[in-house]
C-alpha cells in the first residue's frame, strides 16, 4: 500500500509526493487503499487521472464547486458498494461520514477514453468489488502480460457495464438559486414552497422555475426531494435513527420517509446499509 501524509487532527489529507507519483505509473490502471477516520476531509484537489473511487465501508460525500453542466457540477454521495467515477482533471474534494474504506483505482487517459466524460455514482456488481478488492494488493508496476495484467483487463471491462444510481445533487450557479439551495442544505426540514423562496429571494416564481429547471434539470420539488436523499444518506452511516433522520428532513410521517427512500432505492432504509 502507498503511503499516505494525514493530520494529526484527522481532519484533512493531502497526498504525499508518493501517491501524486501514481499518475506517472506507466500502467492503465495503478490501484490505491486508504481508510479514513469519521469526519475527515480531502480539500479541494485534481488528478490528471480519470478515477473509481469506491465505497468498500463507510459513505464519502464528493463536491465538485466548479458547474460543468448538468451533470457535471454539485454533490455526490458514495455509500458502501457504490462508486464514483471521476474523469481527470475535475476539481473536487471529499468528505468522510463514519469509518471510511476507500479504494480507488487510477485510469491512464487512454485506458478512460471510452468511459463517460462526466462525474457518476454507479453500482459496483458482487464480481467488480471482489476485483477492486484483490487490486489493491496488486504493485503499481505489475506485469502488463502476467495474471496482474489480466485482472486489470478484467476490471476495465467491468467499468463500461455499470448502472448509474440517482445519488448527484445539481446545484446551480445563478446567485438567487445558489442562496436558496446553501439555505435548504442547511434546514432540510424546512418545507416553505417556492413562492415563500421567492419572495426571500427577490424573483418571482416563474423566474425560480425557469431557472431551476435550467441550472440543475430538475423543478425545485424534485430538487430538495434528492438533496433529503443525499442528507439521508449520510445521516444513516453516522448512526442515526430512522425515525430521527425522517423528522430532521421534515416529513410528516416516518412511514412516508420510508416510501421515499424506498422508491429511490429499492430497499427501506433499515435494509440499505446491510450491503
Amino acid at each position: 500500500m502507498v503511503s499516505q501524509e494525514i493530520s494529526q487532527t484527522g481532519q484533512s489529507y493531502r497526498p504525499s509526493l508518493e501517491v501524486r507519483g501514481l499518475e506517472d505509473v506507466p500502467r492503465p490502471v495503478v490501484p490505491l487503499a486508504i481508510d479514513f477516520p469519521d469526519g475527515h476531509i480531502i480539500p479541494p484537489h485534481a488528478h490528471r487521472r480519470a478515477q473509481l473511487i469506491y465505497a468498500a465501508r463507510g459513505v464519502m460525500t464528493v463536491s465538485v464547486p466548479e458547474a460543468r453542466g448538468v451533470s457535471g457540477g454539485g454533490l455526490w454521495v458514495i455509500p458502501p458498494q457504490r462508486a464514483l467515477w471521476m474523469p481527470g482533471g475535475i476539481a473536487h474534494s471529499i468528505r468522510m461520514t463514519g469509518a471510511v474504506e476507500m479504494r480507488t483505482l487510477y485510469l491512464s487517459g487512454a485506458a478512460a477514453s471510452r468511459l463517460p466524460p462526466d462525474c457518476r455514482v454507479v453500482a459496483v456488481s458482487p464480481l467488480l468489488r471482489e476485483l477492486i478488492l484483490r487490486a489493491m494488493d496488486i504493485p503499481p508496476l505489475y506485469d502488463e502480460q502476467g495474471p496482474d495484467g489480466r485482472l486489470m483487463a478484467v476490471v476495465l471491462d467491468q467499468l463500461h457495464v455499470l448502472p448509474i444510481m440517482p445519488l448527484h445533487l445539481p446545484m446551480p450557479t445563478d446567485k438567487r438559486l445558489a442562496a436558496i439551495c446553501r439555505a435548504l442544505l442547511a434546514d432540510l426540514a424546512d418545507n416553505r414552497p417556492l413562492e415563500a423562496w421567492g419572495r426571500e429571494a427577490g424573483a418571482s416564481v416563474s423566474t425560480l422555475a425557469r431557472l431551476f429547471r435550467r441550472e440543475t434539470g430538475m423543478g425545485f420539488a424534485a430538487w430538495r426531494q434528492q438533496a433529503r436523499l443525499v442528507r439521508a444518506l449520510e445521516l444513516l452511516a453516522a448512526g442515526r435513527p430512522v425515525t430521527q433522520v425522517a423528522f430532521d428532513l421534515g416529513y410528516d410521517s416516518v412511514s412516508a420517509f420510508i416510501a421515499m427512500f424506498r422508491r429511490a432505492f429499492g430497499v427501506p432504509p433499515s435494509r440499505y446499509f446491510r450491503g
